[in-house]
């Protein structure tokens, strides 16, 4: 009997792996493992996207189509959706029966469940379209798979699962999936497909999700889904101030004959169900995207703005229609210190609208809005004391259950996320002292010098909590102007040497400058002037900040100013020595080279615009912050006469 070759032993060997592969298994392996063994190639090849073995192996095996391929009872569907392969999910689902796309794993998930977790719209629009009974059927925790994908933050699979989900699947008398959907889309800010699901099931606003939310607890914790929760830059606000959306208000009360609008896929439009119901807003959002892409990211800011702002309008409209009583058993109270914390006044004022006495609300530290929002310093809420009237007087008089007042609570250190909105430890220290002097000027005289527990003053208090920040802004203010000083006395005294040693020289008979009659010559001898005057002034500015007593008080305007003076004075001084050296090349060089004038203005305003775009960011923060028009808004004075 002839011998194998080494190359012919090894080709057996790969055959029988390949027969084991397609079935053939040995005689002693049971059944669970023998189909285990069999279906692994299958296993492979979908979790991988081998679309040619898939169709080799299952034209061999097409009861393998429907067959447990893991310990979990995955089908070889879950797995290549899972994976995320679409070939390979096409080609299954054209093989498998419709009824069978519905079959679920041990863990009670369809393909479609894990569809709307991995969030590809194809995979989902495959499935769909061959069996659309899976958009009802619920994970084990009862969730369809439109939640399941929103629950994911899936925004385009939930626009377009939302769209072909029946609406009696979203009905809160048959399942959790409605407010679920209505929550979860506040967070994931699909705010109009929230506004679609609420005018439907108006009752929806007085639903818990699973986690005891509701609508309103979701928008509390949203400050950027509306304009007091978002800054922009200077050219942003403008942009955003020329756009106008109309507002999306509802034609009738009836919502259950509305159109749903077909989804057509995320590079169309990202707010689908905003497009059907208002056609406005698509001509707008597509006439906006012929321009530039920043002014079409504002129009998807205001837009979400606009729907968020309905949305808080229409939920506390259908609270207020139950009446107020609804208020307490939502849990506005709840909500409303979830707003002041985070700053979204306009929660504030859509409540106090239809609830005006929830400037009575206290929390558990018998803390009324405005002592919170103090507290918290955010000052476009304290404003609204201004708005109240008479009741100011009453609302500026009560106090905590540890006897701190409205003044207590603003002698407090600020929380971090608040210190951290301006630059540097002196500019913190002045906006904290900006909110003491603002609330000491609304309390009674009384109350400036009322003891808490504690048996400390509002001004002992202050002292205390900010005795750090002091420390730090003095040596903020230190370091500044440590390094404006040098650059300041470096430019001083080489301003100060050019004056003597002029282009050209002097007349050796005269002593007069040659070039005394150019106007070249002026600019020169100006510039020069200019350049050691205002290094000069820079220099004394930042001297008077270093031998500063650094007073608390002192960081509300006196340092701010010298360090706005100082800065100022050393930004002129540069640009003026740059144009003292320019001209100073183009009087040497002209009779040589006529054109040396354009490339020496050039180079010059280089070290001049870096210079401004290092500082000069800082200049604007601290003049505005120290004579803008303030943090708080307050009421016109000629207007408060009007009123009297």
């Amino acid at each position: 009997m002839p011998v194998a070759s080494p190359t012919q032993f090894g080709q057996r060997i790969r055959n029988l792996l390949v027969q084991s592969n397609c079935g053939l298994i040995p005689d002693n392996a049971n059944g669970k493992d023998t189909e285990y063994i069999q279906n692994l190639h299958l296993y492979r090849a979908a979790d991988t996207g081998d679309l040619e073995a898939t169709k080799s192996f299952l034209d061999l095996n097409p009861s393998a189509l429907t067959a447990s391929l893991s310990a979990d009872g995955d089908t070889a569907l879950h797995i290549a959706v899972l994976a995320g392969r679409v070939k390979v999910v096409e080609e299954l689902v054209k093989r498998i029966n419709a009824e069978d796309l519905g079959i679920k794993n041990k863990s009670g998930a369809t393909a479609l469940n894990f569809a709307a977790t991995g969030g590809i719209t194809k995979i989902a629009d495959y499935l769909v379209k061959k069996n659309p009974g899976l958009l009802r059927i619920p994970n084990q925790h009862g969730y369809i798979p439109v939640v399941v994908a929103s629950l994911y933050g899936h925004r385009d699979m939930v626009r377009y699962l939302y769209y072909e989900t029946p609406m009696e699947e979203l009905n809160p008398d048959n399942s959790k999936n409605g407010v679920m959907l209505l929550t979860t889309s506040v967070v994931d800010d699909l705010y109009d497909i929230a506004l679609d699901i609420l005018h439907r099931y108006p009752r929806l606003v007085f639903e818990q999700d699973n986690d005891g939310d509701t609508a309103l607890d979701m928008l509390a914790q949203k400050p950027s889904a509306f304009p007091s929760g978002t800054q922009l830059a200077l050219w942003q606000k403008w942009i955003y101030s020329c756009i106008y959306i109309p507002s999306p208000h509802a034609s009738s009360n009836n919502h259950e004959d509305i159109e749903r609008p077909r989804y057509e896929g995320p590079a169309e439009h990202k707010n689908v169900i905003a497009r059907a119901k208002y056609p406005v807003l698509d001509m707008v959002g597509k006439s906006l995207k012929l321009f530039v892409p920043a002014i079409m990211s504002m129009y998807e800011l205001k837009l979400t703005h606009v729907q968020a702002q309905e949305l808080l309008s229409c939920i506390c409209k259908e609270i207020s229609s139950q009446g107020e009583s609804q208020f307490e058993k939502v849990g506005v109270k709840k909500v409303i210190f979830k707003a002041i914390k985070h700053g979204i006044v306009e929660i504030i004022t859509e409540i106090m609208k239809h609830y005006p006495d929830i400037i009575w609300c206290y929390d558990d530290y018998n803390r009324h809005i405005f002592l919170y929002a103090t507290l918290q310093r955010q000052e476009k809420i304290f404003s609204l004391i201004y708005t109240i009237g008479a009741k100011k007087s009453s609302v500026a008089t009560s106090w905590d259950k540890s006897h701190n007042n409205i003044l207590h609570q603003a002698a407090y250190l600020a929380p971090p996320s608040q210190l951290d909105r301006v630059a540097g430890a002196a500019l913190q220290m002045q906006r904290e002292l900006q909110w003491f002097k603002e609330v000491e000027s609304v309390v009674q005289p009384k109350y400036k010098e009322m003891i808490n527990l504690q048996h400390k003053t509002p001004r002992t208090l202050f002292s205390e909590q900010h005795r750090k920040l002091v420390e730090e802004g003095e040596k903020w203010m230190k370091e500044t102007a440590n390094s404006c000083t040098v650059v300041a006395a470096l430019i001083a005294t080489i301003m100060f040497s050019v004056a003597f040693t002029v282009p050209g020289g002097y007349n050796e008979y005269t002593g007069i400058p040659l070039y005394l009659n150019r106007n070249s010559f002026m600019v020169f001898i100006i510039a020069d002037a200019v350049s050691l005057f205002s290094s000069c002034t820079s220099l004394l500015m930042f001297l008077g900040i270093l031998t500063s007593r650094y007073r608390e008080e002192d960081f509300l305007k006196y340092l701010p100013t010298k360090l706005i003076i100082g800065l100022s004075s050393l930004f002129f001084s540069i640009a003026t020595m740059m144009v003292t050296f320019g001209t100073t090349l183009v009087i040497i060089l002209r009779e040589r080279i006529w054109w040396v004038s354009f490339p020496i203005i050039l180079l010059a305003s280089i070290p001049v615009t870096i210079f401004a775009l290092l500082q000069f960011p800082l200049l604007v923060e601290i003049f505005y912050s120290t004579y803008g028009p303030g943090i708080f808004d307050k009421p016109k004075k000629w207007w408060l006469i009007g009123m009297e």
